[in-house]
């Protein structure tokens, strides 16, 4: 009953706070929220956005299987979103879209444009799916499963919540109410580490040295070429997630050009990429904290890391209130990742799919067909399942951002015309060229495939393009 109590009043918060900011509504204002978000906000708010549910339980049980190797990738993010901040909000800016697909027509032909929709549409409504899950299937069982009620109907609610407060406004509101969750966010996971330290009777000095002695706390991998750990490859594959997952996906891309000018965008990101890597040194952190204090008290460490933070945080372990603000921060996080997915795929229909971006009717309507699917989506997922989620998104961003990456680069980078005839045909068949290359290295070499299939995916899409090109007349 507490958690449930805790859900209705943060939504109770978030649905009174976005009456206030919108209070009128137009396809301005849902779309680029009329350009006038300040900076600052939008940064904070992408921090949250970005993490999701998925960093606030993945994360701090990575530490199990990988160590604190993440944060190869993440030294990675920060290069990747300097070249967004420098290299493709110019771009954006220049010609002023609302959409960022809309670049691939202007430069290739509807074809490029469509299929690049397209597959933003599957990667991020993929995503988005698998980051909302987890906090669905969380809250379901701490909270709901002793009242029998289904999952489906846990997905059905929570979904709702979230179409309610971002019908009117979109991504006005999301600039405000992201900001929001991310602080509650951030305030529940410092909550937590207190408690943790706390149970361990030891010092903040004392906590950070045990951290950075643990077996577990190792960073770095140089020696080994075939682990999907290895620096090189996480560091490379952090950047090209960055670019395909920020640069190019309309989600973050959407609320970065809500801002008034190409200097406010930038410092957004640039602030956005210096925060992501300390944050995620956080969530880290609070693995081991949970590892050391599993050792102490004798308790089992889970199958899947996925289970650790829940262990301690929702059960009581660590105390009542700590449950109270794991709900609420879960809650926050999964919120400020969902709402905003949602809100750009309905911009992205209207706009990219339908070429309807003034029918208000037309917004409204996508907007409910979007949460409807989502909802599907959702449960589908649940009946799949996976051991860690954050290595499904990465999985799944390698195979349907890949063609996005490949048709990027060509635009950019090159002067050449494509030849629109095969581009839906090749973006399909570079995922699938990718999955049988994976799958016969692994038969072959025993040598799987990681974070790196996204380049490689891109760079295959990028190729096919270019030998089916033209020289610019």
């Amino acid at each position: 009953m507490l958690i449930i109590s805790v859900i209705l009043i943060y939504f109770i918060s978030l649905l009174v706070l976005s009456r206030l900011i919108s209070s009128k509504t137009s396809n301005d204002i849902f779309f680029h929220a009329e350009h006038k978000s300040p900076w600052y906000l939008v940064a904070f708010g992408m921090i949250g956005a970005s993490i999701s549910g998925v960093s606030f339980i993945s994360v701090p049980g990575m530490v199990m299987s990988q160590d604190m190797t993440y944060l190869q990738m993440c030294l990675g993010f920060i290069v990747g979103y300097f070249i967004v901040a420098f290299l493709l909000l110019p771009i954006y800016y220049k010609l002023r879209l609302t959409t960022i697909y809309s670049y691939l027509g202007r430069r290739l032909g509807q074809n490029s444009y469509t299929t690049g929709a397209s597959f933003f549409l599957l990667s991020k409504m993929s995503g988005a799916v698998v980051r909302f899950y987890i906090a669905c299937k969380l809250l379901h069982y701490y909270a709901l499963t002793q009242y029998d009620i289904p999952f489906s109907l846990t997905v059905l609610m929570l979904v709702l919540f979230i179409w309610i407060y971002t019908h009117r406004g979109g991504i006005r509101t999301l600039v405000w109410t992201d900001t929001i969750q991310t602080a509650v966010m951030f305030i529940t996971l410092f909550l937590i580490i207190y408690a943790v330290i706390s149970r361990l009777d030891v010092s903040l000095p004392e906590a950070v040295s045990a951290i950075a002695s643990h077996q577990n706390s190792r960073i770095f991998v140089f020696d080994d070429w075939h682990s999907t750990q290895n620096f090189f490859k996480q560091f490379l594959s952090g950047i090209f997630v960055v670019i395909v997952m920020t640069g190019f996906d309309q989600d973050m891309m959407q609320k970065s050009l809500t801002c008034p000018s190409l200097r406010d965008s930038q410092k957004n990101i640039c602030s956005y990429a210096f925060a992501f890597l300390p944050a995620n040194i956080l969530f880290l952190s609070l693995g081991i904290l949970l590892m050391i204090l599993a050792s102490q008290t004798g308790t089992p460490l889970p199958a899947s890391g996925d289970d650790l933070l829940p262990m301690f945080a929702a059960t009581g372990v660590l105390g009542q209130a700590v449950v109270a603000f794991f709900a609420i921060g879960l809650i926050a996080a999964a919120f400020s990742s969902a709402d905003s997915a949602i809100t750009a795929l309905t911009t992205s229909v209207c706009i990219d799919i339908l070429r309807r971006p003034e029918d208000e009717r037309t917004r409204r309507t996508a907007h409910l067909f979007i949460t409807a699917a989502f909802i599907l989506c959702i449960i589908l997922f649940d009946h799949i399942g996976t051991s860690s989620v954050i290595n499904a998104i990465y999985i799944m961003c390698g195979y349907t951002y890949g063609p996005i990456l490949g048709l990027f680069m060509f635009a950019i980078f090159t002067k050449r015309e494509s030849n629109e005839r095969f581009i839906p045909h090749i973006c399909i068949l570079s995922p699938i060229v990718c999955f049988l290359l994976d799958t016969l290295t692994q038969r072959l070499w025993n040598y799987h495939f990681g974070y790196e299939l996204l380049m490689l995916n891109g760079l295959l899409t990028f190729c096919a393009i270019y030998a089916m090109s033209r020289q610019k007349t």
